[in-house]
């Protein structure tokens, strides 16, 4: 574990406190796993017919895993060890920036624990590396997480070659704060949501929308927390947010950043580059037309806008490509009433907007995705097996020919 958590230091940028969570979080994913083979695989028919009729699942063959490098180690665990446990082989590319913490400590760890040579293959490379991957005549599956560019591609790819393509795709997913919330603890969940791994995290809260009655006092603090969480080497225990991934990365952030305040955002914290490090970023006064707004940053940067009504609220939840997560701090009751009206794979009622369980189903709708593929024994099962249908009779049958 402490080997794994250093690689996720030095490849990710990983914060220590973040490295150790993303572990922990790999371990769950192998302890729901180890029970896949033993779950029930199938069930038992009516027919009209005198016979016996069944459906079974049986592995689907060589699956594909396509995975980030933002959890490298969780995300590609995630589809590696539902398929292995219900009796895939795995071919796992890595994102090449993550390719020791995301695909060489996976394949020591099956190595150890004495999988058989050649039921994983790893193969870490770019883009024509993962079209060869999804291409392959042996793959009949491809698990892919990652941005919704490259999965719209990743998903006409598998479409034509007739391959299922489960796809984890990005999210820019609203935080709402509704009356009478407690204004200290929403910033807290705020802040937490925008800023662990810098923000770089598909479930990352993109948008927070406050009621008008507390906009003033939240946006207040949450640049309060902002502005005094350190930056700098993820090594050090005491630093909260490390580099982002990598010189592009950066670049694209802070381009965000000043095209919002150029279009008349103000920066009430942050938006300033520290080394290869962006500071934890909060603006006031956007508009819904703004970069900062309308993109997933995918980096440390908080914008907060007002609302009204409850009615106002879902509306601007909706009113965006995406629909991975959404969080709900407040009154319970109207929280709920929230929720029935929004569009989201996950709604998580008086916690942020990042949340991840082993056993609990993972996926969003809209550019966010195609449903929840991962997490759980049923999942899993319809992710990585085909359904085979199977009747058995006492005797050959009587037929008219």
């Amino acid at each position: 574990a402490a080997e794994a958590e250093e690689w996720l230091v030095r490849e990710a940028g990983s914060v220590r406190a973040k490295a150790a969570f993303e572990v922990g979080l790999a371990v769950g994913e192998f302890f729901e796993c180890a029970g896949l083979p033993t779950h029930p695989q199938g069930e038992v028919l009516t027919s009209e017919e005198a016979r016996w009729s069944l459906a079974r699942r049986r592995p689907a063959g060589v699956v594909s895993v396509i995975a980030p490098f933002n959890f490298p180690l969780l995300l590609a665990l995630r589809s590696v060890a539902p398929a292995l446990a219900l009796g895939n082989a795995v071919l796992l590319k890595p994102d090449p920036r993550t390719a020791v913490s995301g695909g060489v400590v996976i394949a020591r760890i099956f190595e150890e624990a004495g999988l058989p040579p050649g039921v994983l293959h790893l193969l870490p490379g770019d883009g024509e590396v993962g079209r060869a991957v999804v291409e392959a005549p042996q793959v009949r599956v491809v698990s892919f997480t990652g941005s919704t560019p490259v999965g719209r591609a990743i998903g006409e790819q598998a479409g034509r070659l007739l391959k299922r393509a489960h796809l984890e795709l990005g999210g820019n997913n609203a935080l709402v704060v509704l009356p009478g919330a407690d204004v200290g603890k929403a910033a807290s969940a705020g802040a937490f949501g925008s800023y662990l791994h810098q923000g770089q995290i598909c479930m990352t809260t993109g948008r927070h929308i406050v009621h008008e009655s507390l906009l003033e006092d939240y946006t207040a603090a949450l640049a309060a927390k902002a502005a005094a969480l350190p930056v700098g080497d993820p090594a050090r225990a005491d630093v909260a947010l490390g580099p982002l991934i990598d010189r592009g990365q950066l670049e694209r952030v802070h381009r965000i950043v000043t095209e919002s305040v150029a279009a008349g955002a103000t920066l009430a914290a942050g938006g300033e580059t520290d080394g290869a490090c962006y500071r934890a970023t909060v603006l006031s006064g956007v508009t819904t037309d703004m970069p900062a707004w309308r993109e997933e940053v995918f980096g440390p940067v908080a914008p907060v806008l007002g609302f009204a009504t409850l009615e106002e609220a879902a509306r601007i939840v909706d009113d965006c490509e995406y629909g991975l997560s959404v969080g709900i701090l407040g009154d319970i009751g109207t929280a709920m009433k929230l929720a029935d009206r929004i569009e989201s794979g996950k709604v998580h009622i008086n916690e942020q907007t990042v949340g991840d369980e082993p056993n609990a189903p993972f996926g969003g709708v809209k550019a966010s995705g195609t449903g929840s593929r991962f997490g759980g024994a049923r999942a899993n099962a319809e992710a990585f097996t085909e359904t085979q249908w199977v009747t058995i009779r006492p005797d050959i049958a009587d037929y008219p020919f």
